[in-house]
Formats: C-alpha cells, sequence, structure tokens
C-alpha cells in the first residue's frame, strides 16, 4: 500500500466520514458514519456487535476490506486505492480502556511520551506535556508513577498523553469503565468539560447508557456488524429501534402489526396492545411499542374499574432493587419490567410466583413505524 499525503495544517478542525467493511473471518463490520468537528458521536452495542473492529480500523491497526476512511482531507484508508496511513502516522489520539499507562515513567514523561513518539525533542514534548497537564490540573502528580496515583486521576494522566500528540481525531474506548461508581461520577463531569475544548471529532465506545447519554451529542448503536440506530440522545431513548437498545435505556419495546382500527397493535409476542399512535402510519404495518416501566400499573386481582385499555395478567418472574424503585419482571402475554417503590412492594406482598395483573393507558404508549421492516 502506498502512503497518504500528511496534511499541511494538522490543526485544523476537521471532519471524519466513515463509508467502509471490515471483514474479520466470518465476521463483516459494515458502517457509514459522518462525525462534525467537535461533535462526541457515542458509539454502542453489545459485545460483538463490532465496537472494537470500528476502533481499529480508525486508528490503523485494522485495514478496512472495502470503502474508505477520510478525516478532513486526508485519506486514512481506501481499499479501491490502496492508500493506507500507518498507526504511527495517523493523527489520531486513543484513550485505552486500561489507560495503558507506562509503569516505570512518572506522569509527566507519560504525557510527554505522545509527542516525543511522532518526533518532538525530549525538551519540547516535555514542554507540551507540561502545558496539558496545567489544563487537566494535573500538575502536582507530574514526579507521581501510575502505582501512586488514583483511578481518575489516571484516565485524566491518559486523556492527556492522547491530546498532548495534538492529534485531529480522538478516540475513547470505554475511558471511565475501570473506575469505581463514586469516582465515575466526578471524572464524568470533568471529561465532558475537556471534550467540549477539543475542536476535533471524538468518538467514545463504551457500553453504559448514562455515559453515553451524558457525554455524547449523537448516538450510534452497532448490531452484528451493522448500524440498527442513530440519533440525538433523546431521540433513542424516546424510541428504541431494537430489544437491545430498548433495554440499555429501560423501555419495554413490543412488534407487531398495527390494526385495521389503526388503535391497537397485535403483539409479535402474543397478545395487543392498546396504543396512542402520533403518525400516519398504515393499518397492517409493522410497528414498534414502547411502554415505560414506571407507567405500567401492577395489582394483585384483576382491577374491576380500570380506567386504562390494557389489562392482562401475568407472574411474577423477579424484583430487583435499582436506587429508589424496584423493578418488578413480570411473565406474562405480553411480558413487562414494571418499576413500583419499595412500599408499593411490601404494600401488595410481591414475590416471585405471584400471579399478578397488569394495566397500561393507551396514551402511555408511543407506536412508531418499525425502520427495520422497511
Amino acid at each position: 500500500m502506498r502512503p497518504a499525503p500528511t496534511p499541511r495544517d494538522a490543526a485544523a478542525p476537521v471532519a471524519l466520514s466513515v463509508g467502509a467493511t471490515v471483514r474479520r473471518g466470518g465476521f463483516i463490520l459494515d458502517v457509514s458514519i459522518d462525525v462534525a468537528p467537535g461533535e462526541v458521536l457515542g458509539v454502542l452495542g453489545p459485545n460483538g456487535a463490532g465496537k472494537t473492529t470500528l476502533l481499529r480500523a480508525l486508528c490503523g491497526l485494522t485495514a478496512i476490506t472495502t470503502g474508505s476512511i477520510r478525516l478532513g482531507d486526508q485519506t486514512l484508508d481506501d481499499a479501491d486505492s490502496d492508500t493506507f496511513v500507518p498507526a504511527e502516522r495517523r493523527p489520531v489520539g486513543l484513550v485505552f480502556q486500561d489507560y495503558r499507562l507506562f509503569p516505570h515513567l512518572d506522569v509527566l514523561d507519560n504525557v510527554a511520551f505522545s509527542p516525543r513518539s511522532r518526533g518532538a525533542t525530549r525538551r519540547d514534548a516535555r514542554g507540551r506535556a507540561t502545558t496539558w497537564l496545567e489544563r487537566l490540573d494535573l500538575v502536582d502528580l507530574a514526579s507521581r508513577r501510575p502505582h501512586e496515583i488514583s483511578g481518575g486521576q489516571a484516565q485524566r494522566v491518559a486523556l492527556a498523553r492522547a491530546l498532548a500528540a495534538e492529534p485531529r481525531l480522538l478516540l475513547l474506548d470505554e475511558p471511565l469503565s475501570a473506575l469505581d461508581a463514586r469516582t465515575r461520577l466526578e471524572v464524568r463531569t470533568r471529561l465532558r468539560h475537556h471534550l467540549k475544548d477539543f475542536a476535533g471529532p471524538v468518538l467514545l465506545v463504551t457500553h453504559d447508557p448514562l455515559e453515553a447519554m451524558v457525554l455524547a451529542d449523537r448516538l450510534l448503536v452497532i448490531e452484528d456488524g451493522r448500524v440498527v440506530q442513530e440519533g440525538t440522545p433523546a431521540e433513542v431513548a424516546r424510541r428504541p429501534a431494537t430489544q437491545y437498545v430498548a433495554r440499555l435505556v429501560g423501555l419495554n419495546l413490543y412488534a407487531g402489526d398495527l390494526d385495521p382500527d389503526r388503535t391497537t397493535v397485535s403483539l409479535d409476542s402474543g397478545g395487543t396492545l392498546a396504543v396512542s399512535l402520533q403518525d400516519e402510519t398504515r393499518s397492517g404495518a409493522r410497528v414498534l411499542v414502547g411502554l415505560r416501566p414506571s407507567a405500567i400499573t401492577i395489582h394483585t386481582a384483576r382491577p374491576e374499574h380500570a380506567s386504562p385499555r390494557n389489562v392482562w395478567p401475568g407472574a411474577v418472574a423477579g424484583l430487583e432493587l435499582l436506587a429508589d424503585r424496584v423493578r418488578v419482571q413480570v411473565d406474562g402475554v405480553p411480558p413487562a419490567l414494571v418499576d413500583i417503590t419499595p412500599a408499593a412492594v411490601a404494600e401488595l406482598g410481591l414475590h416471585t410466583g405471584q400471579q399478578v395483573w397488569l394495566s397500561a393507558k393507551a396514551t402511555e404508549t408511543d407506536a412508531y413505524p418499525d425502520a427495520a421492516a422497511d
């Protein structure tokens, strides 16, 4: 492969454009994404979905099979023209999940390693490192070794090392997963602040929906090597496209066919739901129905004078404490997750195996076309 030319102005903010496939054994990743300068794109997906393959392709550790990857006016990888920029020559900063700080170097030299590896003199590299230590409030830690700092501090050192190379693209691979819950909250706030100051595109790979919602401007969901949903955090949370996304954002999601009256949906999982339809979806069309766990009421007997149009029986399959509420898993037609207070659990005397009734208002549902059926 012949190397691509290096852009003249490496500091100018640029956009990332990816339209490529990557084949690894029997797995194929097929993505088409554009990330604007200064935009943070959160990449979500289950294990094996292709998130790591995408990161490897972007940073130059894996060559694409078809298509191209462009960063501004620079082509990083193009299968047709046989252009490939190796990892060490790409203007890409990468923060690893476990940070990968060098244990034998102090914080200053860990950060200085990044510009040093790109040809800077020792003096210049340390000068750049000091600048980033100041920006990320790490100056007091400059002489410490990695084992002498906290997890939150190590995360900031790893970010400083990535930024010290003055990258045009920043990749974050599960940047908060190594932190405990208390530290994660503090570092998440700091990280959001620092990302706002980065002028280039950012890809944040995470399994944590809250992390994605807080840090990302836009979300990209990958399953089985393909993009299944893309949109703002609010759009994805309100109308998930798959069961995986629904579980991430804590929604009940049902697929089915819109009945001729356009007020009920015959569900694939059995049963029907009276729905609130917000658009002109035709009868017979494939739709998804979202229903918040908190919008479902649980009863120990069939409600005789219930106003909700949706009433169905089930059995308690499990109870899980989630902060200030209890999530009740109910096996029924359809199955459902129901959120209630601990006091309600005690009042109803709920236990695994108990027969219950569920009810939900049609106005609490959100029915929308199933894009996967188009």
